[in-house]
């Protein structure tokens, strides 16, 4: 059987997007050793496909290029029904302007990055040149047409005002789509789970436990944004009320339908059938 080095690390996203989903979660309190692995969605994303990390949040993308290798945490995501707030294009004119000119891509996020490519090219057939650059907002503007900016980059840019025009992806899928988009998604290595899995179901209780938590009393995240980020505790309020962490049907849905575009588009080799964690899950991989 497989061995897997102690303490477990649990992967979460550095950015402030996914606080509420860990502001009470204690890893001491697990039957087993672990610890919480802080760190860029793209280093999260890059040790779960390297199997380095074997239960993080993941860019849903990322997940969908090996989507058979992981199970789904239910009941957890980082969502948006409508605007998400931090994942924003900046462009001189429209997003229904721009054409096939050319576009700053932040490096840090495989999801968003493809989410652009999928509304620009379905939605208003533009085929524009992409060109991966550092976050940030005033060097891409220099060589670009529009940046795409991702996280804690994007709410600073935002804040800013520097007078270009932003859309806001989640908003923009909503309005194409009907559907809220899911940007990150909690995968477990099954190799790791056929080993601990009720450790497994530990971390997936606790961490929706959390949520629950937080989104009653988001008091002590805010508190933690303003002396991260700064800004005022309305701002933050909105921002974290307007994102969302179920991992329901309709999420489901709306995720489906983005890998089925991103495989038509070529973007994904084979169709993904996303297949979540549960109880019976446990006991099947303890048979």
């Amino acid at each position: 059987m497989t061995t897997f080095e102690l303490p477990i690390q649990i992967g979460k996203i550095e950015y402030t997007n996914d606080w509420p989903i860990y502001q009470h979660f204690d890893p001491q309190e697990l039957s087993q050793p672990a610890v919480i692995h802080s760190d860029l969605p793209a280093n999260l994303n890059r040790a779960l496909l390297e199997d380095r990390l074997y239960i993080t949040p993941v860019s849903s993308f990322a997940y969908a290029t090996r989507s058979d290798d992981f199970w789904l945490l239910p009941g957890l995501s980082v969502s948006a029904k409508n605007a998400v707030g931090s994942i924003l294009l900046f462009s001189r004119k429209p997003i229904a302007e721009l054409g096939d000119g050319t576009i700053a891509l932040t490096n840090t996020s495989a999801t968003s990055v493809n989410l652009l490519k999928i509304i620009l090219q379905k939605r208003y057939g533009f085929k524009p040149e992409y060109v991966s650059m550092n976050p940030n907002l005033d060097e891409m503007m220099e060589r670009c047409d529009a940046a795409l900016l991702i996280g804690d980059h994007a709410i600073e840019a935002a804040r800013r005002d520097s007078g270009y025009i932003v859309t806001d992806l989640g908003q923009a899928w909503k309005e194409w789509t009907g559907y809220g988009m899911t940007f990150a998604v909690f995968a477990v290595n099954r190799k790791f789970a056929e080993v601990h899995a009720e450790l497994v179901s530990e971390v997936a209780e606790q961490l929706r436990a959390s949520k629950v938590r937080s989104l009653n009393d988001l008091t002590p995240v805010i508190a933690d944004a303003q002396h991260k980020m700064g800004g005022d505790s309305a701002y933050w309020e909105h921002y974290f009320r307007q994102l969302w962490y179920d991992f329901g049907e309709q999420e489901q849905q709306g995720l489906g339908l983005y890998f089925q575009y991103a495989h038509e588009l070529g973007l994904l080799d084979y169709e993904v059938h996303m297949q979540l964690w549960t109880d019976n899950t446990m006991t099947r991989v303890n048979e």
